[in-house]
């Protein structure tokens, strides 16, 4: 019987998450495994990668094949070349979470000198605005014409 590593899709239409399982490889995508050893959130941000190595090192040796998209999520976390006797990769980075309110604040900071509006500018102020001017334009326009008179 051919072992295979492999993702099972779960989640909903548009966001996806994925367990890495070991299953015959007659089996369906999503069907009936062995064992489950991991998991791929490809979604978060940054994605999120659990594999239990001591298990994938037990499957390797024993002659289970992973799926190309298991042996990119492998050689990530190392798993790979442990099994392959390769140097280790460097660590995966894990991004640090953004203080969005000082962010916010740094920005709108930097606005205090402009000539700033507390509200949101839309296309039809945009076009009001243009009309106002046309307008102050033409009356000036029509000013200047009649003193030149």
């Amino acid at each position: 019987m051919a072992v295979k590593i492999k993702l099972k899709r779960l989640g909903k239409i548009r966001s996806p998450h994925y367990r890495i399982v070991v299953a015959d490889s007659r089996t369906r995508r999503d069907g009936r495994a062995i064992e489950e050893i991991g998991l791929y959130h490809p979604v978060q941000n940054p994605s999120r990668i659990e594999v239990n190595s001591e298990r994938a090192q037990y499957w390797l040796s024993v002659g289970a094949q992973p799926t190309e998209p298991v042996m990119a999520i492998l050689k990530l976390t190392g798993d790979w070349q442990k099994h392959k006797g390769l140097p280790a990769p460097a660590p995966l980075l894990v991004a640090e979470p953004k203080d969005k309110r000082a962010a916010f604040e740094a920005f709108t900071k930097g606005l205090e000198g402009d000539d700033v509006k507390g509200e949101a500018i839309t296309q039809k102020a945009k076009k009001a605005d243009k009309k106002a001017d046309e307008a102050e334009a033409s009356s000036s326009t029509s000013a200047a014409e009649s003193t030149e008179a």
